[in-house]
C-alpha cells in the first residue's frame, strides 16, 4: 500500500499527516477519508480548482492529467509544475508527498 504524506497546512492539517491508502484512490478521497477536509466545491467532477494540490514527491507515478484537468489547472491559484487537481489524480503504487496550497479560488464558499 502506498503512503501519502501531507505537509502541514495551517488550517486543514496543522501537524501534517501520514497514512496508507489503497492504490486506485484519488488524492482527494484519500485526504477526506483521513479527516483532512480539502475543499471540493464541484463534488469531485473536475469542474473547479478548489481541490488543487502540489505533489512534492511521487508526481511521475500519477497518471497524466487530461485536457479538462489541464484547462482548469490554468485557473488555479499558485499553479506550479507539480500541481494537480486532487479529485483527478489517482494514486498508484508509489508513496506521495502532498502540499495543500495556502489559498484556493472558491467563489461560492461560505467560509471565506
Amino acid at each position: 500500500m502506498p503512503q501519502v504524506i501531507v505537509l502541514p497546512h495551517e488550517e486543514l492539517c496543522p501537524e501534517g499527516a501520514a497514512f496508507e491508502v489503497d492504490s486506485g484512490t484519488t488524492i482527494c478521497d484519500a485526504l477526506l477519508e483521513h479527516d483532512i477536509e480539502i475543499e471540493h466545491a464541484c463534488e469531485k467532477s473536475c469542474a473547479c480548482t478548489t481541490c488543487h494540490v502540489y505533489v512534492r514527491e511521487g508526481f511521475d507515478s500519477l497518471p497524466e492529467s487530461d485536457e479538462c484537468e489541464d484547462d482548469l489547472l490554468d485557473k488555479a491559484w499558485g499553479l506550479e509544475p507539480d500541481s494537480r487537481l486532487s479529485c483527478q489524480a489517482v494514486i498508484d503504487d508509489e508513496d506521495l508527498v502532498i502540499e495543500i496550497p495556502k489559498y484556493t479560488i472558491n467563489m461560492v464558499s461560505e467560509s471565506h
